[in-house]
């Protein structure tokens, strides 16, 4: 049977702290495998092959954490052993060793999260893929870069990450929205067997809260679309970004972004939502035509003066406007006083209320964006014959003559 001990070696240099390293042993064969912790010589008790902790004595912070770290690769180590006892098969310490170094790696949370991110990458899920992106940004920053390995997430850890995210003023949503992808990386590396499912997001928020109503009523909306804004450009154009969300019935601008001309056939738009790949039809109106011709035909084959040059990172030009977009739109927002946050996300809230407002069926609309789930709204737009949702996006339009 295979066995590892903890094993100290002092520093060569007086008053250096010495390394910590593993001892392989199996069938009379002795390996080594160097660990990445440090400690001085006081802080090791030969007698019991383990930190020292005295009781009631100064202990420096990073030994408890030092002390977890060791338990979790003894703990890893047993995985190793009882998964090639299990097999039936030879093995040699060399055979560890090499298991060990493989899953040290395999189980950083930065590298297994990257690998996930690539992963996502190569099969198209360029979305999904951000918003891993994002979580794993913001983890790092809490860390402060440090990495951590999977099998140390616990629900200190998190509850610990959670508290630093409050501290920041971020919403619950937010908050839950980066648990959760953190929680499904874990998953991963817990159903490829890397690690044992310890449960480190039992005490943190993975829910969703409702959010407050971000909708604007029709006479706002209205105020918005006859503001003069010919003598600022950059007002005007976010204006005009707006009411297009708004006309195409609260239409997400990275869907408006990547619209082709090729979209736009027998007076319907055609297109796929890109969070959800769901395909709507959208009607195409006069008011939408003449905010496309208030600007030169784009250059690309993009049907909206959003992504207008070719062979540019277009999805950082997709953010980059996005975010000019939304600042401008705070000034209009200053402009008619209206005391709310106004971005172009309010525009698809905006048409959703209006269209409760106007009395049309909740199987036409998604509540105001009030589903528990997007899968409900996914549910009822399936089955929707796209005429009468086109009848309900007139009555709207109509509205603001």
């Amino acid at each position: 049977m295979a066995s590892v001990r903890v094993k100290f070696r002092p520093s060569t240099v007086s008053d250096n702290p010495g390394s910590i390293y593993y001892q392989v042993i199996h069938e009379r064969k002795v390996r080594q495998v160097l660990s990445p912790y440090h400690i001085y010589p006081h802080e090791w008790d030969s007698r019991t092959s383990s930190i020292a902790i005295a009781s009631g004595g100064k202990v420096r912070p990073a030994i408890l954490t030092l002390q977890e770290n060791i338990h979790n690769d003894l703990e890893r180590f047993g995985r190793i052993i009882r998964k090639l006892d299990s097999r039936k098969f030879s093995y040699s310490a060399d055979d560890i060793v090499e298991m060990y170094t493989y899953y040290s790696v395999k189980q950083s949370l930065f590298v297994f999260m990257e690998e996930v991110i690539s992963n996502l990458r190569e099969n198209g899920n360029i979305r999904t893929a951000e918003t891993y992106i994002s979580a794993l940004s913001s983890f790092k920053n809490y860390r402060n870069n440090e990495d951590i390995m999977l099998e140390s997430l616990s629900p200190e850890v998190m509850q610990g990450y959670e508290s630093w995210l409050k501290r920041r003023g971020l919403t619950m949503n937010t908050i839950s929205f980066y648990s959760r992808i953190l929680r499904a990386t874990y998953n991963r590396a817990v159903e490829q067997e890397l690690i044992d499912d310890r449960f480190p997001f039992k005490h943190v928020y993975t829910g969703v809260d409702k959010t407050v109503k971000r909708a604007l009523p029709l006479t706002i909306i209205k105020k918005i679309k006859t503001l003069d804004l010919r003598a600022t450009p950059s007002l005007d154009y976010a204006r005009d970004m707006f009411m297009l969300s708004f006309y195409m019935r609260g239409m997400s601008f990275v869907d408006m972004a990547f619209l082709r001309r090729s979209d736009l056939s027998n007076g319907h738009i055609t297109y796929r939502r890109r969070k959800t790949g769901q395909k709507l039809l959208v009607g195409w109106t006069s008011e939408m035509q003449a905010i496309v011709d208030k600007y030169p035909l784009n250059a690309t084959h993009y049907l909206l003066p959003i992504i207008r040059r070719a062979g540019c990172n277009e999805r950082y030009v997709y953010r980059n406007v996005n975010y000019n977009i939304n600042h401008s739109l705070k000034k209009i927002a200053t402009m008619l006083n209206i005391n709310m946050p106004l971005t172009l996300y309010v525009a698809r809230h905006s048409w959703a209320s209006a269209a409760k407002s106007k009395g049309i069926p909740l199987s036409v609309i998604s509540e105001g964006m009030g589903h528990e789930s997007e899968s409900t709204t996914r549910i009822y737009l399936a089955s929707l014959d796209t005429a009468v949702v086109d009848r309900a996006n007139d009555l709207i339009i109509k509205a603001l003559k």
